[in-house]
C-alpha cells in the first residue's frame, strides 16, 4: 500500500518536524492552569447550578421507598432528578449498567438521584437528606466462587473467545517438560487525576455538554440514544482531559445526570463524581484467574501452549481475557485458549489501559520464566528460541513488522543482563536481596477511520480541527507536527483545535489506535489543502513543493499565505484503511527489564532501575512517546506491587474506593526509567508509518518486576499484587 501526496512523495518522510522531540504545544496552558477542564467552563454559561449524585447504599435489590421531602425543603435546592421524573431513558449501546437506577438496583453506588441546588455545598447537604429504604437481595461478588457458572462470551472486542490449533491435550500430555500454573490478577481502578465531571446547558431542544470523554462521537451517539433525541442536537466539548486510561471511553452517570438536571432545572448544571463513586459507579478492570499450561521439548522448544481465563462483569457482559495475549506471542504448533466470564453484581467492568493484554502479560510472561527455569535456559534466550514471525493462530495474516527478538537482544545488552545471577536469592547487598527480571511485550496497534478539517488563512496560519482528544498523550503536538510538515510551515504557525463534536469525527483516544489514525486523517486533509493551494497559485499540483512557508516549482516561489488573500481556504477529508487490518496484523513489540531490591527482614520491595525497548514504527515525537512509556511502566509497577480494589464479598462493594486506600506509585517508588525506541518505519501501517506505544508500555512490566522479585528471593508469587505478606513466609533466612 502506498501513501502519496499529489506531488508523488510523502512529505512526512522529510521529518523536518515529525519525529522530532518538540515540546507539547498545550503544555504552557496545562502548567499555568489555563487549560479548561470539564468542571471549569465557568465563562461559557451564566446562572450555573450544582448537582450532587445520590448513590445506592446496596449492591443488589430494589428501592422500597424514596422520600425526597426533607431534601426538597433544604436551602438552595432547585430540583431533584430520579428515575420517576427523568422521562423515558434508553441504554446507550456501550453501557452495560443503567446509569440512573431505580427502583431496581444493579450495583453498589449506582446513581439513583441527582440533587440540584444553587451552590455545591447546598447540593451536598441536601443530598444527605434524601431518605431511601431498600430491600436487599443476595448477590454474586466473588469471582473465585462464581467461576464455576461462568459462560462463554460472544466475543472479546471482536476476537473469538476460544481458539484451538492442533491437538493441545495430547501433545501437552506427551511433552517431556511441562508447566501447569494458575495466576490471578485483581480488580483495578483507573485512578486518573481528573474525576468524571460534566457541565450541561440546554438551548431549547439542543444540548451542549462539556465533559471529560476520550471518544467524542461515541459520547454523542450514546447520549442521543439514552435521551432518545437526535444526535445532531447534541454538542459535546472535551478539549482537555486529565487522564482516562479507558475509564472515559463511554458515557457515564455524570454526563447523563448533568443533562437531565439541566433540563429539569431549566438552567445549566455541573456534576462531578467523588472518588468513591469513580471506583464503584464507573468502570474498572476486572479481576482474572488464568491457568497456563506449556509443554516443551528438552531443548526448549514449545510444542503445546494452553491458556484458560476467567473474569467477571455485570450481567456477564464483557470479558477481560488474558488469553488474548498468549495467542500471537510465542511459537507452539499445538494451542488452545478459552475465555469464560461470570456474572457478578459489581459495577461494570470494562476497558482499562491495554485491556486483556496487560493482565495477560502478567501471567504469560511469568509462566515463560518458570518454564525457562525448568529447562535450565536463560529467560531471554528461551523467548528468542520460541519467537515466531507469523501469527500461530492466523498464519494467513502477516505481521506488518515484528521485531521482538531485536527488542529482547537490545534490552539484554543495554541492561547488563549478563550480570544476572541465575540462582535465586544469591545476590545480597547488606540486608537487601537483589534480583533482575524481564518480560517480552506486545500490543496490537490497529488503525481506524479518522477525519480532519484544515484551514489556511491570509497570515499563512494553518488551523486543524478534529474531534480527536488529548488525554495527556500529546495529541495536540503530533497533530500540529503533521500539519506543519505537510504544509511546509513551522510548528508555531499551526493552531490545533480538538475535542469538539462540531469538528470532523476522528479515531478518538483508545485501543492504541489514536495517534497513528488521527494524524493520518490530518495528513489526508492536508493533501486536499495542498492541491487547493497549488491550483489557487497556478502551480502543477504534482510538482509543487511546500517548504519554509512557501510553495515552489522550479525557480518560482510564492508565499503560502498568498493562496488565502481572497479568503480562507478550507478542506476536509477522511482516511479509511479498507482491508488493511484484515490483511496485516499491525502490532507493536517490546521488552521490559527490571532490577529490584527486597529487604530480607521485612519483604519490602524497591525498584532500583527499569528499561523498556520498543519497536513501534516511526515515533512521531520521541519526547511525548517516552512520556507515554514511562507512565505505562509506572502503572505496571503499581499493578505488580500495590494496586487492588478490595471487594467486600458480603455486601458487594470496593472497600478502598479512594486514593488513600487504593494505592498507586508515587515518585519515591519509581527509579530512573530508560526507554529505547528501535529505529524503524512501518510503511504498511499508514502514511505516517507509525504504530501505537501508549498501551505497549504497560504490557510485560508487572511480570518483569515479579520475575525480578523471584530472582532476588526465590519466592514465586502468582497472585498479584505482590505484597510483603505473600513474600515473608518463603524468604531466605535473614543474615
Amino acid at each position: 500500500m502506498k501513501f502519496e501526496t499529489a506531488a508523488g512523495t510523502n512529505p512526512i518522510d522529510r521529518q523536518k518536524i515529525v519525529g522530532k522531540p518538540v515540546d507539547r504545544i498545550d503544555g504552557p496552558r496545562k502548567t499555568t492552569g489555563t487549560a479548561t477542564y470539564a468542571y471549569e467552563w465557568h465563562g461559557q454559561v451564566s446562572n450555573m447550578a450544582y448537582g450532587q449524585v445520590v448513590a445506592s447504599a446496596i449492591a443488589k435489590g430494589r428501592i422500597v421507598s424514596l422520600d425526597l421531602s426533607h431534601a426538597r425543603r433544604a436551602p438552595g435546592v432547585i430540583t431533584i432528578v430520579t428515575a420517576d421524573n427523568a422521562g423515558p431513558l434508553d441504554k446507550g449501546p456501550r453501557n452495560n449498567a443503567t446509569l440512573l437506577g431505580g427502583p431496581e438496583i444493579e450495583h453498589y453506588h449506582q446513581a439513583v438521584a441527582l440533587v440540584v441546588a444553587e451552590t455545591f455545598e447546598q447540593a451536598c447537604a441536601a443530598a444527605e437528606l434524601v431518605q431511601i429504604k431498600y430491600e436487599r437481595t443476595s448477590g454474586s461478588f466473588d469471582l473465585d466462587t462464581a467461576k464455576g457458572s461462568a459462560v462463554k462470551p460472544e466475543d472479546i472486542s471482536g476476537n473469538p473467545p476460544d481458539t484451538a490449533v492442533g491437538d493441545f491435550d495430547a501433545v501437552f500430555a506427551a511433552a517431556p517438560v511441562q508447566l501447569d500454573a494458575t495466576y490471578t490478577t485483581p480488580d483495578q481502578s483507573h485512578a486518573m487525576m481528573e474525576p468524571h465531571a460534566s457541565m450541561a446547558a440546554w438551548d431549547g431542544d439542543r444540548l451542549t455538554l462539556w465533559t471529560s470523554n476520550q471518544m467524542i462521537d461515541w459520547g454523542v451517539q450514546d447520549l442521543a440514544k439514552t435521551l432518545k433525541m437526535p444526535a445532531e442536537h447534541i454538542r459535546l466539548v472535551s478539549p482537555y482531559i486529565g487522564g482516562g486510561f479507558g475509564g472515559k471511553l463511554f458515557l457515564r452517570a455524570d454526563a447523563l445526570l448533568a443533562a437531565l438536571g439541566a433540563r429539569e432545572a431549566g438552567r445549566p448544571v455541573k456534576v462531578a463524581l467523588s472518588r468513591p463513586l469513580i471506583a464503584n459507579n464507573t468502570t474498572h478492570r476486572s479481576a482474572t484467574i488464568q491457568r497456563i499450561r506449556i509443554g516443551a521439548t528438552e531443548d526448549g522448544r514449545i510444542t503445546a501452549i494452553g491458556h484458560e481465563n476467567w473474569s467477571g462483569d455485570l450481567n456477564a457482559s464483557s470479558a477481560e481475557s488474558g488469553a488474548i495475549y498468549s495467542r500471537p506471542m510465542y511459537a507452539g504448533a499445538n494451542r488452545m485458549t478459552q475465555t469464560r466470564v461470570a456474572a457478578l453484581d459489581l459495577a461494570e467492568a470494562n476497558a482499562m489501559r491495554a485491556p486483556s493484554d496487560a493482565p495477560g502479560s502478567m501471567a504469560v510472561e511469568v509462566a515463560m520464566d518458570e518454564m525457562a527455569e525448568k529447562l535450565g535456559l536463560d529467560p531471554v534466550q528461551f523467548r528468542i528460541l520460541n519467537d515466531t514471525q507469523i501469527d500461530p493462530e492466523q498464519p494467513e495474516r502477516s505481521f506488518s513488522q515484528r521485531k521482538l527478538i531485536e527488542c529482547l537482544s537490545e534490552g539484554a545488552e543495554r541492561f547488563g543482563w549478563h550480570e544476572r545471577v541465575a540462582q535465586p536469592g544469591s545476590r545480597r547487598e547488606g540486608a537487601w536481596l537483589i534480583g533482575m527480571g524481564m518480560a517480552g511485550a506486545f500490543r496490537d496497534s490497529p488503525v481506524t477511520k479518522s477525519a480532519a478539517r484544515v484551514r489556511l488563512d491570509g497570515n499563512g496560519v494553518i488551523t486543524v480541527e478534529t474531534d480527536m482528544t488529548d488525554i495527556g498523550t500529546g495529541s495536540y503536538v503530533i497533530i500540529g507536527q503533521t500539519a506543519a510538515e505537510m504544509m511546509g510551515v513551522p510548528l508555531e504557525r499551526v493552531v490545533v483545535k480538538l475535542g469538539d463534536s462540531s469538528f470532523p469525527v476522528s479515531a478518538g483516544s483508545g485501543g492504541q489506535w489514536g495517534a497513528n489514525s488521527s494524524t493520518s486523517g490530518v495528513y489526508a486533509a492536508c493533501v486536499k489543502l495542498r492541491a487547493a493551494v497549488a491550483q489557487k497559485l497556478g502551480f502543477d499540483a504534482d510538482q509543487a513543493v511546500f517548504a519554509n512557508g512557501e510553495v515552489s516549482q522550479g525557480d518560482r516561489r510564492v508565499p503560502l499565505a498568498e493562496a488565502a488573500t481572497a479568503g480562507n481556504l478550507v478542506e476536509e477529508d477522511v482516511i479509511e484503511f479498507g482491508e488493511l487490518d484484515e490483511r496485516y496484523r499491525l502490532t507493536s513489540f517490546g521488552s521490559h527489564f527490571a532490577e529490584v531490591a527486597v529487604h530480607a527482614h521485612t519483604g519490602e520491595v524497591r525498584i532500583r532501575r527499569m528499561l523498556a525497548v520498543c519497536a513501534a514504527g516511526r515515533i512521531l515525537n520521541p519526547k511525548t512517546a517516552r512520556s507515554q512509556i514511562i507512565g505505562a511502566m509506572t502503572m505496571g509497577v503499581g499493578a505488580a506491587l500495590m494496586e487492588e480494589l478490595a471487594v467486600d464479598k458480603r455486601y458487594g462493594f470496593f472497600v478502598n474506593h479512594d486514593l488513600a486506600g487504593y494505592e498507586v506509585p508515587v515518585h519515591a517508588d519509581i527509579p530512573h526509567q530508560e526507554v529505547i525506541f528501535l529505529e524503524e518505519v512501518d510503511p504498511l501501517s499508514s502514511p505516517m508509518k507509525a504504530r501505537g506505544v501508549g498501551e505497549l508500555g504497560i504490557c510485560g512490566v508487572s511480570a518483569a518486576v515479579a520475575n525480578a522479585i523471584y530472582n532476588a528471593t526465590g519466592v514465586r508469587v502468582r497472585d498479584y499484587p505482590i505484597t510483603l505478606d505473600k513474600l515473608l513466609d518463603g524468604m531466605p533466612q535473614a543474615v
